[in-house]
């Protein structure tokens, strides 16, 4: 699928979340602050650092290895009651495509964690060089800052942005994450409808950059 089509797949994706709600359920400026963090006991009940809003998230389950629901070239702890799913037909923006998807709904949020991988041919590309392509697929992006970011044995690159799609009447802010394996890149991202709701979901992404590790 070319790399527009991951475009028509977030107007989708706003429409679906938009109608959830009502149905009651780039320029870019670059960073390079560096920051390390280490992984804890899978066993530990909470992990992560506090959010914009002060919470941390509670430890759910781990997914990524060989019989967890999505399995992946990375693990990483999910949040409770956040529900994961692989995808079957993946959808592609820039170098990578989309292989599970994150549901933070049981949990009371509006939003998606959505992982994407790439090839083993593409084990060689740089975690930076694979984000950037990945936000530069995604129309609408925008003022996006990137820094380094270790957890473990893996060195990767994470990017704060502004999103503005068609259907929304201001820009909200979205988050991802990049590493490299054996197995090609991983992709990490978290939307939300609205920043409001992607600062909600801070602790769950938080939690699985901290707790990543390869599969």
């Amino acid at each position: 699928m070319p790399v527009g089509a991951g475009n028509t797949w977030r107007g989708m994706a706003h429409v679906a979340l938009l109608a959830g709600v009502l149905t009651g359920c780039s320029e870019a400026s670059e960073g390079d602050d560096t920051k390390a963090s280490g992984r804890p006991s899978a066993t530990a009940e909470t992990s992560g650092k506090d959010s914009k809003n002060g919470k941390a998230a509670v430890t759910g389950g781990t997914i990524g290895a060989a019989g967890s629901a999505c399995e992946l070239p990375v693990r990483f702890d999910i949040a409770k009651s956040w529900t994961a799913e692989a995808v079957e037909a993946p959808l592609r923006q820039g170098p990578v495509s989309l292989a599970c998807e994150i549901d933070a709904k049981p949990a009371g949020n509006i939003g998606f964690l959505r992982v994407w991988t790439g090839t083993s041919g593409d084990a060689d590309a740089d975690a930076r060089t694979v984000l950037e392509a990945f936000v530069a697929a995604e129309d609408g992006a925008d003022k996006a800052r990137y820094r380094s970011f270790r957890s473990g044995e893996l060195h990767g690159v994470e990017v704060e942005y502004l999103y503005a799609g068609e259907l929304l009447d201001e820009k909200k802010e979205e988050s991802a994450f990049a590493v490299v394996t054996a197995d090609g890149p991983v992709v990490v991202h978290l939307g939300g409808l609205d920043t409001e709701e992607h600062e909600e979901m801070l602790p769950a992404y938080q939690l699985a950059e901290r707790t990543l590790s390869t599969a």
